[in-house]
């Protein structure tokens, strides 16, 4: 039950403050008023979208909170809370839920438990048999049973898919077998290793360096020693001796003398290091290395890829080869598996086609009953028609059935409203007051839950007469029960209300404003005269 509901900043709607009671409460106006306002924040604060163009000029924000009461699981009353805003900068929006912010998902979960919106767009729904099909299963004795079902074929679909997609698999790589093998056996042959290559390079420019160092080493050591004529060393010999003589007979020569000696020791230091052959720590023999690069550079070549890529290949290559050794046995646990779903499914459709062609039954039997008493002849004719379709095709072993094809009975609703006619489906035959009428015994038979609160919005269109009247003892009789709330512009309806308010437009200035007032015993009465126009 929808006790209490205020709109801040939404449309025409500055600030406004509802307080709704049990029975039947009436919301009148002209049309244009903005009744289709306070509908749409109802829906706002249960999930529904709503655009920023909604939020009044001016505000920051859109703000919609409602009071629902409802019976809990031990009998007792609780009270919910909801609260929603809506930024006109960001278009973001905001769920609380007793005062905590919570979920959209959550508050779309209670909506069935808190309210049931019946409008024009509901008789559009009406026509749709996938909606016809909903309304009978809503009679099942199992309501779980369509659930299964479903889940079912979820798992039965993932099932087929898992094994269609082994299979293409399976067939891609088979082509594609020759190639990998052949692909595994060069790889295999030169056996390239991770980092092998930077290795090699590395170690062949250490050798590359020694060698350069050796004959460096050489060079300078045949300037020491001297080959075909004297060296460097010999040479020095020499001059030491002529200027020993020179020094004999002019000392200005000693000091030469002495620098040449310590010169000579530095060079046979030097002529030491030059036989000493330079040691380098590479572990490879040159012509191996080479060979071995010269290796890796072909493979390289013929695969077309670095050898990174050529390990990832090759692990890429076991893996795909596996894979075609070993999907045997996923194939035939996956047409093992699926088999046995099918089994289960046609199993449970079975039930479930028993179980609807009852609830099918008993849900037409109380809509016939329901429609005698809105002005329909009481020989109204409701018949349900079903409709085989496969939802799975048989599963075959080689030559043998292993399960047959799986079918479901969908239903949809046929109509005679008068004696002597056939039955036909309600888009062809029903008028726009007949699926008023219908719609809203729908709602008389339609099991929701008992706190919900019912919300007519202009159920009664294209109805008159003494028709009119009764929809609105209908009416009447399901609010002793059930709050309603009902927007309507006929006064036989509005007259049935325990609560009557009146919605109307203001303008202020420059600017419009949507105003919604409860109406005492004279305001009732002069609206009521004005909706059968009589001012």
């Amino acid at each position: 039950m929808l006790e209490y509901l205020r709109i801040r900043g939404l449309a025409l709607i500055d600030d406004m403050e509802l307080e709704f009671g049990s029975g039947m409460n009436a919301l009148t106006g002209e049309t244009g008023a903005g009744k289709s306002f306070i509908l749409k924040a109802i829906s706002f604060v249960l999930g529904d979208k709503l655009s920023t163009d909604m939020v009044r000029p001016g505000r920051d924000k859109a703000q919609v909170e409602a009071l629902f009461t409802r019976r809990g699981e031990q009998g007792e009353e609780e009270e919910i809370v909801l609260r929603r805003e809506l930024s006109a900068s960001s278009g973001r929006s905001h769920f609380f839920l007793n005062g905590a912010l919570t979920s959209q998902d959550t508050v779309r979960a209670l909506r069935p438990s808190l309210l049931f919106h019946v409008s024009q767009h509901g008789q559009q729904k009406l026509l749709q048999p996938a909606y016809q099909a909903a309304l009978i299963d809503s009679f099942l004795a199992d309501p779980e049973l369509v659930q299964r079902k479903d889940a079912l074929i979820r798992e039965l679909k993932d099932v087929a898919a898992q094994r269609r997609r082994l299979l293409d698999r399976m067939d891609v790589l088979s082509e594609k077998r020759e190639l990998l093998e052949m692909q595994q056996r060069e790889i295999e042959k030169v056996a390239p290793e991770e980092g092998e290559e930077e290795r090699l390079e590395q170690a062949r420019t250490e050798l590359r360096s020694g060698e350069r160092l050796r004959v460096q080493y050489e060079q300078g050591l045949g300037l020491m020693l001297g080959g075909e004529g004297p060296g460097i060393a010999a040479q020095l010999g020499e001059l030491e001796r002529l200027l020993a003589s020179l020094a004999n007979d002019d000392e200005s020569f000693a000091p030469a003398l002495e620098a040449l000696r310590d010169f000579q020791e530095e060079s046979r230091e030097l002529a030491r290091r030059f036989r000493t052959t330079p040691s380098t720590n590479c572990e490879y023999d040159a012509d191996e290395l080479e060979s071995r690069l010269y290796e890796l550079a072909q493979l390289k070549r013929r695969l077309r890829r670095s050898i990174p890529e050529i390990l990832a290949l090759q692990d890429e290559i076991r893996e795909n080869l596996s894979f075609l050794d070993a999907c045997g046995l996923d194939l035939h646990r996956l047409e093992k598996q699926e088999r046995e779903l099918a089994k289960k499914l046609h199993a449970i459709l079975e039930e479930c086609n028993a179980q609807r062609r009852e609830a099918a039954s008993r849900f037409c039997t109380a809509l016939e009953g329901e429609l005698a008493g809105l002005g329909f002849d009481e020989r109204v004719h409701v018949e349900p028609e079903s409709v085989p379709v496969e939802v799975w095709p048989q599963v075959m072993d080689k030559v043998k059935v292993i399960c047959p094809a799986c079918m479901e009975e969908r239903w949809r609703l046929l109509w005679a409203p008068n004696p002597g006619m056939r039955p036909q489906p309600l888009d062809k035959i029903a008028s726009g007051g007949e699926l008023s009428r219908f719609l809203l015994a729908v709602v008389g038979v339609q099991p929701t839950a008992e706190d919900a609160a019912l919300i007519f919005d202009e159920v009664d269109a294209g109805v008159g007469g003494v028709t009119l009247n009764r929809v609105a003892e209908r009416l009447h009789d399901l609010a002793s029960r059930r709050q309603l709330l009902l927007i309507t512009h006929w006064p036989q309806l509005a007259s049935k209300a325990a609560q009557h308010f009146r919605v109307n437009k203001e303008v202020r200035g420059d600017e419009t404003f949507t105003l919604c007032h409860p109406l005492d015993e004279a305001g009732r009465a002069a609206e009521l005269k004005r909706m059968a126009g009589d001012e």
